[in-house]
């Protein structure tokens, strides 16, 4: 498992898709960072005065992660796209299955092998919110939470794009695929508002977003925790099963 993961955090390293990747979002993620420090600094005189008021952690890091996990959903599916559709397109999908390795190891391999990619991206992403503590406090508490759901939700994204890689045998179909069914899951909490009663709370339940927002807002709670560990289990689960299919029909 862990000799898969090496070889695709090496893959995506040696590409220079991922590093253009690391770079476009680290870029317009310090542009949407610089614009809200400098919102902040307009109004700080204004609500310095309120008691209570929103420090710097609700009106910069918590907006600041906010775009983050929308950027993340809009890459995840083209670093995700080549998990298995590569391997079917180049015709070595019968070569990995055939090592001495179990489905799962390969699968989870895999997984590990993009979540580590990730990972680094946001030990990035968390570097711009840290740089805050030159001038000012932050709550770190909500910090962590806000970044652990971001983790989360960002483990979502791939165990989702790697199960639908492995449906196709072309990377771009797989991306469209995976685009199209995070943003569903993204954007089913506004529809969650106009549906009759007795569908609201499946739909809410079945939200990304919904389940991302306590967690930015720094509250952590049993119902968004097992909807993500549920969400990546079952993803791949059946990725794994898919992979014992193909395995079984050589």
């Amino acid at each position: 498992m862990w000799c898969v993961a090496r070889l695709e955090i090496s893959r995506l390293f040696l590409s220079p898709f991922a590093w253009i990747m690391l770079a476009l979002v680290q870029f317009l993620l310090a542009y949407m960072f610089l614009s809200h420090i400098e919102y902040f600094a307009q109004i700080q005189g204004q609500i310095s005065a309120i008691p209570g008021a929103a420090g710097v952690t609700e009106m910069i890091i918590a907006p600041l992660l906010s775009n983050a996990a929308l950027v993340l959903l809009l890459i995840a599916p083209f670093i995700t796209m080549r998990a298995f559709a590569d391997e079917h397109r180049n015709h070595s999908l019968p070569l990995l299955i055939s090592a001495p390795l179990s489905a799962s190891q390969i699968v989870l391999g895999k997984y590990l092998g993009y979540l580590g990619f990730f990972l680094l991206q946001l030990a990035l992403i968390a570097l711009m919110p840290l740089s805050l503590l030159a001038g000012s406090a932050i709550d770190f508490y909500q910090f962590g939470v806000s970044m652990f759901g971001l983790f989360l939700l960002v483990a979502s994204f791939l165990a989702a794009g790697i199960f639908l890689s492995s449906l196709t045998t072309q990377p771009i179909i797989a991306a469209v695929m995976t685009f199209c069914l995070l943003f569903l899951l993204w954007i089913i909490d506004f529809a969650a508002a106009s549906a009759v009663s007795g569908q609201i709370n499946w739909l809410a339940w079945l939200s990304l977003l919904g389940h991302f927002q306590p967690l930015l807002a720094g509250q952590i709670n049993s119902v968004d925790l097992s909807f993500f560990a549920l969400f990546c289990v079952v993803f791949i689960l059946m990725t794994i099963r898919r992979l014992d299919a193909a395995r079984l029909s050589l």
